[in-house]
């Protein structure tokens, strides 16, 4: 579904960028602009910026920016349609009924096609479910004490053991090869032909938070390997930016968020009134996982299972939880190894105690801790308090490291002031208070290396939209096509385009990119820093920077330059000579 561009602009307009992201992330005024942490990535110190006055949101630690179409697209996964009409709703704008011919869908966005796919093997495998061919499958589950109800609202369904019968069925709905290729549904193999990628399991559809079915994950129900299978990563399908129950779990009122290790956990939760908690997908939990949560909760329950592997997992999620600002506590499941065993055995109301005795994470990484000492040692019982110190140098407030000093002296049987100097004393030995371990970014946007002509060139994109002073010396010298790299140039381009019709309207530029990495380096080229305080000041930097410019666009252009073109070559010649006459003024 397309619109046109005027009815998009109006749109744009009518939803100014900093009430609609002042929604996902607390901002504050710093001179002309709005700064938060970025909900892209994790930070400690406010670098996401949001313009009210060129309408565009820009983050100077990892890049992500855009224009308000473009945040609800990466905040809220929507697809570019599905963000005009969020925010036509929310501006009342009414948009244009408009039918899907079949020509029209065979055009329609690709992202929006694997959604469809996606729910319709959704409904494909649930129909299954309920069939002959799946009675075992139902069995299975009806076995794990899941009620219809549960089976019903989690869309969970069966792939058939004769494989091919999702592909035959896909294709039978008009979807190319290619197509259900990129959906992860369907392996192409030249001596074997198409085939389902799943096959005989259980199947759990994993939902985005906004209710659409992105991925699967199946299930044996014999000894097959591997246990769970999980869709591989698509254009709709990142498991390191998704969690199995959240499209639940975001509106449930609790206080806090239940993380666990597998789709059955969730479930059985759910079904048990813990409508709270959610999964990882598969793999370990990450950083950007992390900031998902922190959007709906300030405090996350650990369920990990209780064995060697479950611990590791918790303790290498803790500090990712803690660098996104929640509170962490962790859940004891003994003498059970998860939550789904734990409520078959001992019910709800003994859970929710354990959710209330949920120890701090921080007590818990110390109980851990301790397994590695024999404490009726006393070497191994001066080692472990040596290493227990190490780690309450960690706390940089005072008051909070001081409070775990008294918990675990108590704890411990160790006077409160014999723990506190030792720490101290460990502090001074260390150099001071040891800094929080910090996860290692996992962002997905990387910093690209600029080199000076890059950033030349973005100086200028971003002063000719900062000031009409600007704009007129810089394009007293600067064509758009000493813009050498290309995006830029068609960026220039269409700035001077604006400023001939008396408009100019930076968002309005981004907006017209359809490639998401292209809008992010349209946003970035509007967001270029260079400090100047002084007229004189700036007028240097104008200049040096035309300068620098120009002088390489021309030598490109000579390079490139046909010997036998004399146009050119009389052009380059005037170029020069223009360029040594070179003389910004602001006044």
């Amino acid at each position: 579904m397309y619109y046109p561009e005027d009815l998009i602009e109006e749109i744009r307009l009518k939803n100014d960028i900093v009430d609609v992201i002042s929604g996902y992330v607390r901002l504050r005024k710093q001179g002309a602009r709005y700064f938060g942490l970025c909900p892209f990535h994790s930070e400690k110190s406010p670098s996401f910026s949001v313009s009210g006055d060129r309408q565009m949101y820009y983050c100077f630690g990892c890049h992500a920016g855009g224009t308000v179409f473009n945040f609800l697209m990466e905040y809220e996964n929507f697809t570019f349609p599905e963000a005009v009409k969020h925010l036509a709703d929310r501006c009342g704008v009414e948009l244009p009924e408009m039918e899907y011919s079949k020509e029209a869908r065979q055009q329609a966005d690709w992202k929006s096609r694997l959604l469809e796919i996606h729910k319709k093997a959704a409904k494909f495998f649930y129909y299954q479910l309920k069939q002959e061919g799946g009675k075992d499958a139902y069995a299975y589950l009806k076995g794990r004490a899941l009620s219809d109800d549960t089976i019903r609202r989690f869309g969970l369904g069966y792939s058939s053991k004769y494989n091919g019968q999702l592909y035959k069925y896909l294709k039978q709905e008009g979807y190319s090869d290619e197509l259900l290729r990129d959906s992860g549904l369907i392996t192409m193999d030249e001596r074997r032909g198409a085939y389902d990628k799943f096959w005989n399991r259980v199947m759990f559809p994993i939902m985005d938070s906004n209710n659409r079915v992105i991925g699967f994950g199946g299930r044996v129900m014999g000894d097959g390997k591997p246990k769970y299978l999980n869709s591989p990563e698509t254009k709709i399908f990142d498991k390191s930016r998704n969690l199995y129950g959240l499209n639940f779990a975001r509106s449930s009122r609790k206080p806090n968020m239940i993380i666990c290790e597998g789709y059955m956990d969730v479930i059985a939760l759910h079904q048990s009134g813990f409508n709270q908690a959610v999964a990882s997908l598969g793999t370990a939990f990450t950083a950007q996982q992390s900031l998902l949560l922190k959007r709906y909760t300030q405090e996350v329950l650990l369920t990990y299972d209780s064995d060697d592997a479950g611990t590791k997992a918790a303790l290498r999620a803790i500090p990712i939880l803690k660098e996104a600002g929640l509170l962490v506590r962790v859940i004891n499941m003994k003498p059970y190894k998860d939550p789904d065993e734990f409520i078959k055995a001992l019910g709800t109301e003994a859970f929710q105690e354990r959710i209330d005795q949920a120890k701090s994470s921080f007590l818990f990484e110390i109980e851990v801790l301790e397994r590695n000492y024999n404490l009726k040692d006393p070497a191994g019982k001066t080692a472990f308090f040596d290493q227990m110190s190490r780690k309450l140098l960690g706390f940089s407030d005072e008051l909070e490291r001081n409070n775990y000093i008294e918990t675990l002296s108590e704890q411990y049987h160790i006077g409160y002031e014999t723990l506190r100097k030792k720490v101290n004393q460990m502090g001074i030995t260390l150099g001071g208070v040891q800094p929080i371990e910090r996860p290692r970014d996992v962002s997905v946007h990387k910093k690209e290396k600029e080199d000076g002509s890059d950033t030349s060139q973005k100086l200028l994109l971003t002063w000719m939209i900062s000031d009409p002073a600007y704009f007129r010396e810089i394009r007293r010298y600067v064509e758009p096509e000493d813009f050498t790299i290309p995006l830029y140039s068609q960026i220039a381009s269409m700035l001077y385009e604006q400023q001939e019709k008396g408009e100019l309207n930076p968002a309005r530029i981004v907006g017209t990119f359809v490639d998401s990495q292209e809008q992010r380096k349209a946003a970035a080229v509007f967001n270029a820093v260079l400090k100047v305080e002084t007229k004189e000041e700036m007028e240097k930097a104008l200049q040096e920077t035309v300068y620098k410019v120009c002088k390489n666009a021309l030598e490109k252009k000579a390079k490139e330059l046909d010997p036998t073109d004399m146009t050119g070559l009389q052009h380059l010649v005037q170029r020069r000579r223009q360029l040594e006459k070179l003389h910004i003024s602001l006044d």
